[in-house]
């Protein structure tokens, strides 16, 4: 890259955060000073073969002491009012110059958009942490305990007459599955509480699809006459699935991510659309969403590890035994009532080269097509006849697409 594209890339950045501040009417730095930062780190950057690492440490404590300079409060007001927020970013965006001009482009990009979008949502995110609950603190906390306490004392090495059971890795998809269900939770909290059915059904699928299931069933049950919206919820549930899957895959096997996602996503694309026909075909009265459980309970963080695990060994120990066609079986029974085992055991097999591309995405589908027959029948043992109609047709349908794509799809 150019030292002009590199320059121009990191005033872009400077302007993106600096835009967000003067649309705030931010007193110390705004549309200007921002891309001036970035700028001079990028700057900074580009003088460090001439005059050495000091300069960037230098240029560094000038932002810091200009920024704590021109935020000398001037009133007892001023002091009330006082925060690091601008200052703080302002630091930053001098890093993701700084950034531009090594290489590091994605992570200079995701620092900026992430900056601005913190500053962005400062009301909500003060909204959200004055209105949280003690359980869903706790569960942050729970998260932390997991992920920052625990996970760096196990070892990272495979015991087990398979070689598969690494308590490192089993524990961080312990971390994985639950940091992706409390993100969706509080995105629910934040977004999604009073967003309707195709919110809910977002959200919900995020964070358990089976739950969303048996929830609105209940409440179609009570209230047939909602029955058209809470077949349309769990189905949006059912496609979001899809999204949940694609992320433990990339998270595992990134490397075989595309032979694995490809037709996956045309699995979701045939359910979304649907989805989508069913949407314009029913109208009718809105059924009423429940606010999903605080996620990251401790004792279900651990029966999900030991899931895991027994998937994964039981996974190798089938296929030493009796080869990759019996692991169909393993997918079948394991994809029931949930999906996130069976997805990471079999992502991490594909990677580890003891199951192909082609029979991994094949395992995920069958762990698929299990599930939504599970929740067809929490559908028919708890929702109202119009309800198991609609899941019927839907459900059958994906079902049918599915077929297909693993019959046609290549190798």
């Amino acid at each position: 890259m150019s030292v002009l594209l590199q320059l121009a890339v990191a005033l872009g950045l400077g302007l993106l955060v600096g835009l967000q501040r003067e649309k705030v009417g931010d007193h110390l730095a705004g549309i200007r000073t921002f891309p001036l930062i970035s700028l001079l780190g990028a700057l900074s950057a580009l003088l460090v073969p001439l005059a050495g690492q000091w300069i960037l440490a230098a240029a560094l404590g000038g932002v810091a002491a200009l920024m704590a300079i021109s935020n000398v409060p001037t009133s007892q007001t001023a002091r009330e009012e006082m925060g690091l927020t601008t200052e703080i970013a302002a630091l930053v965006l001098f890093c993701v110059g700084a950034l531009v001009v090594h290489g590091e482009m994605a992570v200079a990009a995701v620092s900026a958009g992430t900056v601005a979008a913190l500053l962005h949502w400062k009301p909500t995110l003060h909204a959200l942490a004055q209105q949280m609950e003690a359980e869903e603190l706790r569960a942050i906390v729970r998260l932390a305990l997991i992920g920052l306490v625990v996970l760096p004392i196990l070892p990272n090495q495979t015991y087990g007459p398979y070689d598969v059971l690494n308590p490192f890795e089993i524990w961080l998809m312990v971390v994985l599955i639950v940091g992706i269900s409390l993100a969706a939770y509080l995105a629910y909290r934040v977004f999604g509480q009073n967003a309707g059915t195709w919110m809910s059904g977002f959200f919900g699928g995020l964070i358990s699809s089976t739950a969303v299931t048996v929830a609105y069933a209940r409440n179609a049950k009570s209230n047939p006459q909602v029955a058209a919206s809470a077949a349309l919820a769990v189905c949006i549930a059912s496609v979001v699935v899809f999204s949940r899957v694609l992320i433990e895959i990339f998270a595992v096997a990134r490397q075989h991510f595309w032979s694995l996602a490809l037709p996956i996503l045309v699995a979701a694309a045939w359910m979304a659309l649907l989805v989508g026909v069913q949407s314009i075909v029913d109208k009718g009265p809105k059924a009423e969403s429940e606010s999903p459980d605080v996620p990251s309970n401790l004792g279900i963080a651990i029966t999900f590890g030991l899931l895991y695990a027994g998937v994964l060994f039981l996974a190798a120990a089938v296929k030493n035994h009796f080869g990759e066609g019996a692991l169909f079986a393993v997918a079948a029974v394991s994809g029931l009532t949930d999906m996130d085992a069976i997805t990471l055991s079999t992502a991490k097999l594909v990677d580890a080269g003891q199951v192909s591309t082609g029979s991994g995405w094949r395992l995920i589908l069958t762990a698929v097509a299990s599930n939504l027959v599970f929740k067809g029948a929490a559908v028919v043992a708890l929702g109202p006849p119009a309800m198991r109609s609609r899941i019927a047709i839907l459900f059958g349908a994906t079902l049918l697409g599915l077929a297909v794509i693993a019959w046609v799809w290549p190798a």
